[in-house]
């Protein structure tokens, strides 16, 4: 069984924008390449976020050409440009995962579209093991 893919503190206010972290909903580890069209909605308001790799910023169509993977216990950050206010607010983000090893047809491999949907607090805290992707040990 995975947790959640937005876990209690996946929401965060920093340098004027807005953090989700993102977790892996699979059960096993993946290619960061293997993310696809992510969308975000916080309270309604639809944005196609770029991914924080440490310090740098890339855009989720250009994850193809990223050799990083993205492990059960760690988080992808995805980045809005405007800051939320502190307080509580309606997360979704929908993503399609591309599973490598599995064929979902004759010439593609398995896509799977996930959605996920909670009401989360910014700056929540939660006990955690796991690493944002990208970030150094």
């Amino acid at each position: 069984m995975t947790l959640s893919a937005l876990r209690d503190d996946a929401v965060r206010a920093a340098d004027g924008a807005t953090e989700v972290r993102l977790s892996l909903p699979w059960i096993r580890s993946l290619p960061l390449a293997s993310l696809l069209d992510v969308v975000v909605v916080i309270d309604g308001r639809r944005s196609e976020p770029t991914v924080a790799l440490g310090e740098r910023r890339v855009p989720v169509a250009a994850l193809r050409d990223e050799d990083s993977w993205w492990y059960l216990q760690d988080r992808v950050v995805l980045e809005i440009p405007d800051a939320v206010d502190p307080g509580i607010h309606e997360v979704s983000v929908s993503f399609r995962l591309e599973i490598p090893y599995l064929p979902g047809g004759p010439d593609a491999p398995l896509r799977l579209p996930f959605a996920v949907t909670r009401t989360l607090e910014t700056g929540a805290t939660a006990a955690t093991v796991s690493l944002d992707v990208g970030e150094a040990a």
